[in-house]
């Protein structure tokens, strides 16, 4: 990894952002938060990781960031950690990264005078511009979770429930929406989508159950072969990606998410027929009850979570107008914001928002922001809590300096 020493004998800090699908270590200047170098590990979720796991990733990655001869300078180090929270001395998961980063730290010769842990939460609201210490976090991707942070640390919490029994708006309720839609097609339930025929290509179903005739045509209203001609971008990334069709890492999703962020692949061309959301397509009953019976096994054999995968699908039909996949995204902002407003959120307050769902690109970012602006709130968005943990790590430094 790319890295400098910054001055001769200058001290350094590190931060540490551990989310569910890997940990990223900056090495930065304690004088004015300089970016030195960076390095990257496995998983560093402080509940879900093994405590022998954690230590090594953290350690793999810190010693990627931070070149030998520099260690000895590193005064302060935080980390923000998945699965944990800066809010709690005595939650377990502030307990179990404390215990790794010490231990990883110890491994690679650092000896910080000073070591904080906060949520990864926590530290991508201290990535907003300024380094806020009280205001909102959002976060969309794989799952959704909104935070009320004072203080920098988080002291009330809305939603992130896990996909039993929440994450409303995030990348795994708008792939399941979808997912939803082109069964409620298949048995008569719900309108003709476009969702039908992509969620069916991204899971691999036979092309004689999809719905259209010959995998290249579909049937309009009238069962007639008509609608538009093939697009010519197949691609399609995770939920990081918005609705530009490219390939990438959703939430985290995360993928984050939670990041979140899976890439269904590269899938061929799917015809572009002109749905209006209400006219039935001319597809054969047996054939829809095939799709039935193929696709429903093969969601139920992924683990749950897998549906955000389906989320560019969503955003790459409502750019073809799809009235469906226009409601789902619609739908999610509306969550979104009820999240929001549980929260209580004071005119001009910052609401820092992070995961693909609200990236530059995001399918949700321009709509979500135009209804918070109703509010009095503005949203900003930040890739992930790096440089909130280089922040973080410069305060405590100042502090004990």
């Amino acid at each position: 990894m790319n890295q400098t020493s910054g001055g001769s004998g200058a001290p350094l800090v590190v931060g540490l952002d551990a989310g569910g699908t890997r940990t990223r270590a900056v090495l930065a200047a304690a004088a004015d938060g300089r970016l030195l170098g960076e390095g990257a590990a496995g998983p560093g979720n402080a509940l879900t990781v093994p405590l022998p796991q954690l230590i090594d990733h953290l350690a793999d990655a810190v010693a990627r960031a931070v070149p030998e001869s520099a260690r000895g300078r590193v005064v302060a180090v935080a980390g923000g950690f998945a699965g944990a929270t800066g809010a709690d001395e005595d939650d377990p998961g502030r307990l179990n990264a404390l215990t790794a980063l010490t231990a990883a730290l110890g491994q690679v010769g650092i000896t910080a005078t000073a070591l904080a842990v906060s949520s990864d939460i926590e530290a991508a609201f201290a990535s907003a511009p300024g380094t806020p210490a009280d205001g909102l976090a959002l976060v969309a991707g794989t799952g959704a979770v909104a935070m009320r942070i004072t203080g920098r640390r988080c002291t009330a919490t809305v939603d992130g429930d896990g996909w039993l029994l929440g994450d409303d708006g995030s990348g795994f309720w708008i792939g399941r929406e979808a997912v939803r839609a082109a069964l409620r097609m298949a048995d008569g339930r719900g309108p003709a989508t476009l969702l039908a025929g992509s969620v069916g290509q991204a899971l691999g179903l036979p092309a004689e159950v999809l719905p259209y005739a010959d995998g290249s045509e579909a049937y309009g209203a009238t069962g007639a072969p008509g609608g538009g001609g093939a697009d010519d971008n197949g691609g399609r990334g995770g939920p990081g990606d918005g609705p530009a069709r490219r390939g990438g890492d959703p939430g985290a999703p995360g993928a984050g998410p939670v990041r979140p962020h899976d890439d269904p692949g590269a899938l061929p061309p799917l015809p572009r027929p002109p749905y209006d959301g209400r006219a039935a397509l001319d597809w054969p009953r047996a054939h829809r009850e095939a799709y039935r019976m193929h696709l429903l096994p093969v969601v139920m054999a992924e683990p749950p979570t897998r549906l955000a995968r389906f989320a560019p699908l969503v955003a790459e039909a409502a750019l073809d107008k799809d009235s469906v996949a226009e409601a789902i995204l619609d739908g999610a902002v509306d969550r979104l914001t009820d999240t929001v407003t549980a929260l209580d959120p004071r005119p001009g307050e910052p609401v820092v928002a992070t995961g693909g769902l609200l990236g530059p690109e995001g399918p949700l970012t321009a709509p979500l922001t135009a209804r918070l602006r109703t509010l009095g709130l503005t949203l900003d968005w930040v890739a992930d809590g790096c440089r909130g943990a280089v922040a973080l790590a410069r305060i405590d430094y100042g502090d004990t300096a």
